[in-house]
C-alpha cells in the first residue's frame, strides 16, 4: 500500500486542525496538503508544506521600487517578463516541501537535481518494507535502436511475461535473504547475531521503494519539471514530474503557465538554427549539407519546429507570408 497506517493517520491528524496564519496563501495548493496522490505500484507523492504565490514572486521583483502597479494583469505579465528573460531570482522565493515515495533506481535519478534539500529514509536505522516496482506488462520495452538510454518497443508475449517473472522472483529472494540477513534467527533454526542493516541493505534491488522529504525552490523545481515531464524522460520518474506538474498548476497558475508557454512548449535554437531559419526565411533551400548541422542537430532542428523534413518548410504557409522573402543581401 502506498501509505502505511501510521503516516495515514499523520495526514488525518493534521487535516483536522486548521490553523489561521498570516503569511502569503495559495488556495490551489491548501486544497493538495497532506493528500497522497498515488504514482506507479506502491509510490506516493505529498504536499508537505510550502511557501510564497504568484505575488511572492512579483514581489521580490518589484523591491527594487517598492509596491509599484498592483493588479492581477500587471502580476502574470511581469512573471511572462521574468520566465521570458530568464530572471530566475523571483522564482526562488518560492519553496514546496514534497514527501515522496519511490524505487531506489528512481531516486538515483532524481537525486542528480543537487539544488533541493533531501533527507531519505535510512536503511542504517530502519527496516525496508517488502514493497517492490513491478512494471505493467506495457511499460516492458527493448532497448532503443536510435537512443542509448532509452526504449524502444514495447515486449509481448512469452518473453514480456518471463521479464516480469524474473523480475517478482530476483525481488522476492533478495528481500528473504535480507530479513535471514538481520534476523535473529538462522535459516536452519541456530541463533545468530544478525548482520548490521547498514549491511543487509546492500542485497536490496534496485527496485525496492524507498522515501525522502524533498524540499526545492521554484525556479529549480521548474528546471526539474523541464526535464523530468519531457516526453523524453523515462516513464517510472516522469509520472511522479507529472504529478507534480498538477500541484505547482495550483499553487502558482500564472508562473506555471509562463513555465509552460517558454519552457515546456518554447523552441530553443543554436546561432547556427537561427542562421539556418534566416537563411529558409529567405527563400534558400537549406539542407543538412549545408546547414552547419550534425545529422542529430538537423534531426532536432526539425522536430522543433514541428516538422518531419525540413524541406517541406519552402513550401508551408509560413513561407508564403509577406515576410518569408525578405531583401538580399
Amino acid at each position: 500500500m502506498p501509505l502505511s497506517p501510521d503516516q495515514q493517520a499523520e495526514i488525518d491528524s493534521l487535516r483536522a486542525q486548521p490553523r489561521q496564519t498570516l503569511r502569503a496563501v495559495s488556495e490551489g495548493m491548501e486544497a493538495h496538503l497532506y493528500k497522497a496522490v498515488p504514482v506507479l505500484d506502491h509510490g506516493f507523492v505529498r504536499v508537505i508544506d510550502y511557501m510564497g504565490d504568484d505575488a511572492a514572486i512579483c514581489q521580490a521583483a518589484r523591491v527594487s521600487y517598492g509596491r509599484g502597479t498592483k493588479s492581477v494583469q500587471n502580476d502574470e505579465g511581469l512573471i511572462r517578463y521574468l520566465m521570458r528573460h530568464w530572471h530566475s531570482t523571483p522564482f526562488e522565493m518560492c519553496e514546496v516541501k514534497l514527501h515522496v515515495k519511490l524505487p531506489v533506481f528512481v531516486a538515483r535519478q532524481w537525486i542528480r537535481h543537487r539544488t533541493a534539500n533531501v533527507n531519505e529514509y535510512s536503511a542504517r536505522y530502519s527496516i525496508l518494507d517488502r514493497e517492490f516496482y513491478i512494471p505493467q506488462p506495457d511499460a516492458l520495452a527493448a532497448q532503443s535502436v536510435i537512443n542509448n538510454q532509452g526504449r524502444g518497443e514495447a515486449l509481448s508475449g512469452e518473453e514480456a511475461a518471463r521479464v516480469l517473472e524474473w523480475l517478482k522472483a530476483d525481488a522476492g529472494r533478495a528481500y528473504d535473504h535480507y530479513e535471514a540477513m538481520i534476523g535473529d534467527t538462522a535459516p536452519d533454526g541456530s541463533a545468530q547475531a544478525g548482520l548490521a542493516r547498514e549491511l543487509a541493505r546492500m542485497n536490496l534491488p534496485a527496485n525496492i521503494y524507498t522515501q525522502w522529504y524533498w524540499k526545492v525552490d521554484l525556479h529549480n523545481l521548474f528546471h526539474f519539471l523541464r526535464l523530468r515531464a519531457d516526453a523524453h524522460a523515462q516513464y517510472e520518474i516522469r509520472v511522479y514530474a507529472d504529478a507534480i506538474c498538477e500541484m505547482v498548476k495550483d499553487w502558482v497558475p500564472a508562473a506555471y503557465a509562463a513555465f509552460e508557454d517558454y519552457r515546456m512548449g518554447g523552441v530553443t535554437l543554436s546561432a547556427t538554427g537561427v542562421a539556418c531559419l534566416r537563411r529558409m526565411l529567405a527563400g534558400e533551400a537549406v539542407t543538412q549539407e549545408t546547414s552547419g548541422m550534425s545529422k542529430g542537430e538537423w534531426r532536432e532542428f526539425g522536430g522543433g519546429l514541428g516538422v518531419s523534413r525540413l524541406g517541406d518548410l519552402v513550401g508551408s504557409p509560413l513561407f508564403r507570408m509577406p515576410f518569408a522573402r525578405g531583401r538580399s543581401r
